[in-house]
């Protein structure tokens, strides 16, 4: 299990794993209106789809065979071809446990990918592949509308893929079975899948199967990381955009997570030594509900996938060498501190200060006294806002910066904190507090989204100039690796010895260099 998912784990239980997300929040949009069709070929047969008055539609693509029966727990194997597709509503949805967070109705049969592209006449358009977050639990790729950027000439894909104890499971058995002698990573193959199923076939779509460009927030983000890392996803993508990616400091070693994958199979009547089906007849609804399962999720280190933890990767620079964009919200936990106040119906009092820091970051003694001292609650507003910004700079800020620095020996970074105070809450409902910059309220300026509460405040004019430009950024950068252009204020490129970075503030962004001492990274990443 991975820092984030144990700190979420501490914190609010299994439900709150589902709130590292965009496509948590959100639910499914409904396609925007067809004006006419239009068809393609791809290497298993066309597909039709519809044609916006702003762009071209191609919803629940197959990209690889259904993970079901003899497939569940296995790589992704290639579809089968069909003489005719129609390709204008979302397919289904990976299983994931219904809930506030989670979608009902979601099934196996479920990787499929969509595609959108600018229908303004043929072209090499750049690719973006949205990897949707969600803890690897739950999500969706068609929660949001990727009309700005599309507008923008790229073409984005969204993705679905295998979540939770369905794409990460390990178990002696099922590793017993594999051509590598490994399991787990499911979900990741998934999306190396995908990748190549873009690089296959998105000329036809008007993209250049040459320039794709990952782009993921949360456990999309640390996803993203992964493929950095990944001697499998050597040449799939020639640039990472990584947003809010807190990746973990160890993934699972194989062993531990083949330990969890026996207790989890212990609970059906499938001890170790134990053969595959067995397992494979554990019902969806038992997979999902099973305690053991919530321990499953997110990358393994199994020698084929990964051969070695994302840091160890990117600090040794043994990490595929493309130009990446990495950064965090100012006030990432700010978000979950809400969902606490809201389950509870009372805010964080200063009494309760100690015990909070205790059950997320498992932290007591001299240790809990260091960071209480660090972060007094003198120097806050309330003790919602002193909890949030010292498990923001935790998990968020100073690991992130950790990775950027790591990173930008290698390769050109371009390091970035989205910070407007007032961003709109599309997620949640008000509390005793503002939100301000928290977890996942930059999506709704790069994206489209339909919001999970009634009536959400709009982005005013400011906010709006702040979302042309964050467009801007993510579509040059996805043209050229850089996200500089005339149309927007220079970002330089990362040095360590500057610690420079893009404050997204509105109405226009700026180059600071204080985001080390404003989030107390001498404090969690001494040296660093």
């Amino acid at each position: 299990m991975n820092l984030l998912q144990t700190i979420l784990l501490r914190a609010f239980g299994v439900a709150a794993l589902a709130l590292t997300t965009s496509g948590a929040f959100a639910v499914a949009l409904e396609p925007p209106q067809i004006v006419s069709s239009v068809t393609v070929p791809t290497d298993k047969g066309p597909v039709t789809g519809a044609a916006s008055a702003t762009m071209n539609m191609f919803l629940g693509i197959p990209y690889a065979a259904p993970p079901v029966g003899a497939l569940r727990w296995r790589a992704p194997q290639p579809s089968t071809a069909w003489p005719k597709l129609r390709a204008t509503r979302f397919a289904n949805h990976c299983p994931q446990l219904p809930g506030p967070y989670g979608l009902a109705g979601s099934t196996e049969d479920c990787l499929y990918l969509n595609v959108y592209a600018p229908n303004a006449g043929p072209g090499r358009h750049p690719v973006m592949i949205y990897i949707h977050g969600g803890s690897n639990k739950v999500g969706e790729s068609d929660a949001l509308d990727p009309t700005d950027l599309v507008a923008q000439n790229v073409v984005v894909v969204t993705i679905n893929y295998r979540l939770g104890v369905l794409g990460f499971l390990s178990h002696p058995a099922l590793s017993a079975e594999s051509p590598d002698r490994v399991s787990g990573n499911y979900g990741i193959l998934d999306q190396q899948a995908a990748m190549r199923w873009v690089q296959r076939n998105i000329a036809n779509f008007g993209g250049d199967p040459n320039n794709l460009t990952l782009f993921g927030e949360s456990a999309g983000g640390l996803d993203i990381h992964t493929h950095l890392a990944s001697p499998l996803a050597a040449g799939l993508f020639h640039r990472a955009i990584v947003q809010s990616g807190a990746y973990a400091v160890n993934q699972s070693s194989m062993a531990a997570n083949e330990n969890r994958g026996n207790a989890f199979g212990a609970r059906y009547g499938c001890p170790a030594p134990t053969t595959v089906d067995c397992l494979r007849s554990i019902s969806v609804a038992n997979a999902l509900a099973e305690p053991a399962s919530t321990a499953i999720s997110g990358p393994v280190v199994d020698g084929v996938v990964l051969n070695e933890t994302i840091n160890a990767a990117l600090a040794s620079g043994r990490f595929n060498r493309v130009p990446v964009m990495e950064g965090s919200n100012r006030d990432e936990w700010r978000l979950f501190v809400g969902t606490t106040e809201l389950a509870t119906g009372t805010p964080l009092t200063a009494e309760g200060y100690p015990a909070a820091i205790t059950g997320t970051l498992g932290v007591t003694g001299a240790t809990r006294n260091a960071i209480i001292a660090e972060y007094p609650l003198v120097n806050y507003a309330n003790p919602s806002f002193a909890f949030a910004a010292l498990v923001t700079d935790t998990v968020y800020a100073c690991s992130s910066r950790k990775a950027i620095r790591q990173m930008a020996n290698f390769v050109p970074v371009y390091a970035y904190e989205f910070n407007d105070p007032d961003a709109p809450q599309t997620f949640l409902p008000p509390v005793s507090f503002p939100y301000g910059s928290a977890h996942a309220s930059e999506l709704n300026y790069l994206f489209k989204l339909r919001p999970s509460i009634p009536d959400p405040v709009p982005l005013n004019a400011n906010q709006r100039l702040l979302s042309q430009a964050m467009v801007r950024y993510w579509t040059q950068f996805a043209r050229q690796g850089n996200p500089n252009s005339a149309a927007t204020p220079l970002w330089p490129a990362y040095d360590s010895a500057t610690d420079q970075r893009q404050s997204l503030t509105p109405p226009t962004p700026y180059t600071q260099s204080s985001f080390a001492v404003d989030h107390h990274c001498a404090f969690w990443a001494p040296g660093t």
